[in-house]
């Protein structure tokens, strides 16, 4: 049947031929912007995803770029420490030159103490000088800040690392559980009898070999020599082998200990009769120490518990202190102690009374901020940042060392201070300045040897693991919102054949129509 109302093909290939040209404006759209997802519309989950791993992407490349500026932050300190150690070594030489006193006069000595000043303000304008993009690097302003720090308790405190996760402040605890010990060997003085005459002297003339972690003499007494006597001739070498001893309670009767002059396990003390009697009821000589290097006795002096107590010895060796810090057993050397876990990294030197009391009460501070904080993952998390503290190096804050109980730096080798070499010339003794300036050397080259670390085993690391990433991620998103060429022109040629065949189709179907004026003819 022929109708003109309604021309049902021309219909049907006007809908065909919109469906066509819209996947040809959308083919077009694809190669035009090289893209697959151009709208929402065009693949709704896919948008998604693709939005997702570009958030992904956009934050690993910004994280790249910011472990390579921290990079940049650590490759610029360090090269300022690098000049800071120089400058040490170089007061090092002229340190080690000036001890040589027997060939210089003390006008070249004081040549040398001039040069060493030049040296350590150097030091402290680097300090605070040393700079990125206007952030001063050394002077401080990146260290940790502290409160409450107890110097009857901590006489000095870095911090390397503190990670403030949902707090403002972190608070540390120092618990002491096992005391700092010199190395001790203890000499009776009321032998043989009790209360007999002979008590407090040596019963007999005898060479002592006397060793200790600077070196051996060998001192030489008669008989009936006081102990008091003993004690100074040994204290006059201390410089020598590095012990110091004392009458036990002050008083000769009883007896006297031979100590070394620091703490922890790299000292010693060892005191040898060298010239052996012959008569063995003249081997009058013996040394103890305290049985399993347990705790200091006290007053009066135990001699009763030779045997559960002490032990015939003539070696003893010093213990490190043991202390817990936040509940983690830190690392001990000396009176200094250390912890690095991932909370928390300090380095504390305890105080002599705090480091050999484990019944004091815990020490306790607060780290209130501060520190360097590096941005380096792709989102901001406490897990993608890390936090490293970068103290300052000005000659008044390095090389800290107990000096006479008391902890003197770097500054203090100035001209005028207590350990300048005209000071230390008039005592005939450079041991106090070496001593500081071995430590600020240590100081440097350890901190220079944690930056390093944390360039290397953090940073680059991370750059690494986040170019990986990125380019995973790139290639995943590619594969959802990028448009295949190859696949988008084939699907072109198609659309531009079926508009083509679609126009050529309406143009028929709306020819059918005329026919009925043929049938009026």
């Amino acid at each position: 049947m022929t109708r003109i109302n309604s021309n049902i093909p021309s219909v049907i290939a006007q809908a065909n031929l919109s469906k066509t040209n819209q996947d040809l404006a959308v083919r077009l759209q694809r190669l035009s912007t090289g893209l697959r997802i151009n709208r929402g519309a065009d693949d709704p989950a896919g948008l998604i995803i693709s939005e997702r791993l570009r958030s992904e992407i956009q934050g690993n490349e910004q994280g790249v770029k910011n472990s390579e500026r921290a990079s940049s932050v650590i490759a610029t300190t360090e090269a300022s420490l690098a000049e800071v150690n120089d400058l040490l070594n170089s007061i090092k030489s002229l340190l080690v030159e000036a001890a040589n006193t027997g060939a210089f006069s003390d006008a070249e000595i004081e040549a040398n103490q001039r040069q060493i000043d030049s040296a350590i303000e150097s030091i402290t304008r680097i300090s605070n000088t040393a700079s990125f993009g206007g952030l001063k690097l050394l002077n401080g302003s990146l260290d940790y800040t502290l409160s409450g720090l107890g110097s009857d308790a901590i006489s000095k405190a870095r911090v390397l690392g503190a990670s403030f996760i949902g707090q403002s402040s972190l608070e540390v605890e120092v618990d002491v559980v096992a005391s700092a010990q010199t190395a001790a060997l203890y000499l009776r003085g009321d032998l043989p009898i009790p209360g007999a005459p002979e008590n407090g002297t040596l019963l007999s003339s005898m060479n002592l070999r006397i060793a200790g972690p600077r070196g051996v003499v060998e001192l030489q007494f008669a008989t009936a020599t006081p102990l008091a006597s003993v004690v100074d001739a040994v204290n006059k070498v201390t410089g020598l082998t590095g012990v110091e001893a004392s009458l036990i309670n002050g008083d000769a009767t009883s007896g006297m200990s031979f100590q070394s002059d620091g703490y922890g396990t790299s000292q010693f003390v060892s005191v040898e009769r060298t010239n052996r009697p012959t008569d063995a009821a003249d081997d009058s000589f013996a040394t103890y120490s305290i049985l399993d290097n347990g705790e200091v006795p006290g007053s009066p002096f135990p001699w009763s518990g030779i045997g559960s107590i002490l032990t015939t010895d003539n070696r003893d060796e010093g213990k490190d202190v043991v202390a817990l810090i936040n509940g983690a057993l830190a690392t001990g050397k000396g009176l200094r102690v250390t912890v690095n876990t991932p909370s928390l990294a300090v380095d504390l030197q305890l105080t002599e009374a705090f480091a050999t009391d484990p019944t004091l009460a815990v020490s306790e501070f607060h780290i209130t901020g501060g520190g360097a904080l590096f941005q380096l993952g792709p989102q901001v998390t406490s897990q993608q940042q890390a936090n490293i503290g970068i103290p300052t190096v000005a000659a008044s804050l390095l090389g800290g060392t107990l000096v006479d109980g008391r902890l003197q730096y770097l500054s203090s080798i100035r001209t005028g201070e207590s350990n300048s070499l005209s000071a230390s010339n008039q005592r005939k003794d450079f041991s106090s300045a070496s001593d500081i300036l071995e430590s600020a050397i240590d100081e440097i080259s350890i901190f220079r040897g944690q930056m390093g670390a944390f360039e290397r085993n953090v940073i680059q690391t991370n750059v690494r693991s986040l170019q990986a990433a990125f380019e995973n991620l790139s290639a995943s998103h590619s594969r959802i919102r990028d448009a295949d060429f190859a696949a988008e022109t084939s699907q072109l040629t198609r659309s531009q054949i079926l508009v083509s065949a679609g126009t050529s189709v309406l143009a028929l179907a709306n020819q059918q129509s005329q026919q009925v004026l043929q049938l009026l003819g």
